[in-house]
């Protein structure tokens, strides 16, 4: 159940740590809108456009801003690695009077890590996931904002729900859910 204060789920962390396992079952658990980055930044390739860049955030942030002014809540997937585009979260938020809730995921097993990247396949037609090697060397620069750390090597997606859901209601209290309902207690 949702009042009519929006609220701006982001989920951060670097390719294979969950996030899109985690933000889809958040999303539908608050039915909110769901927006991924990788799904807009392969929909602007397929329309021809050659050097994404931050693009795929301006993008995501507009759609963001225009459905939370209208009272509607959103969870974003991505790895939302700098500040540049961190800021655009908050500046979103703010410009819609709406709730940020930031959500990172990290994965400290390295070879549970490893496995996720080498092993997931693409459900975005035409997209080329990210080799290990390359999630290694990713950019990802260290956050100094507000936000929830979770570690999905040590938790079950229902307890990384949970998680979710209690730090959602102590920051945005119009949230009114059973996280554990209907989760498996598979691994992301």
């Amino acid at each position: 159940m949702l009042n009519q204060l929006p609220c701006l789920v982001v989920f951060s962390g670097l390719p294979g740590t969950g996030k899109t396992t985690m933000s889809k079952l958040l999303s539908a658990k608050l039915n909110a809108i769901y927006l991924r980055i990788d799904a807009i930044e392969q929909g602007m390739k397929a329309a021809g456009a050659k050097h994404i860049g931050a693009a795929g955030y301006v993008v995501a942030q507009a759609v963001a801003e225009a459905n939370l002014l209208l009272s509607h809540s959103i969870v974003a997937d991505c790895v939302n690695p700098v500040r540049d585009s961190r800021d655009g979260w908050h500046r979103v938020a703010a410009q819609a009077s709406a709730t940020l809730i930031n959500i990172h995921l990290i994965c400290t097993d390295e070879a549970e890590h490893k496995r996720r990247v080498e092993e997931r396949s693409a459900d975005i037609p035409g997209h080329v996931l990210p080799t290990w090697q390359a999630v290694l060397q990713h950019e990802f620069e260290q956050r100094h904002d507000d936000h929830l750390l979770l570690d999905t090597a040590s938790l079950s997606v229902a307890e990384l729900v949970e998680s979710c859901a209690t730090y959602i209601k102590r920051k945005h209290s119009p949230y009114d859910f059973d996280p554990g309902e209907a989760l498996s207690q598979r691994r992301p």
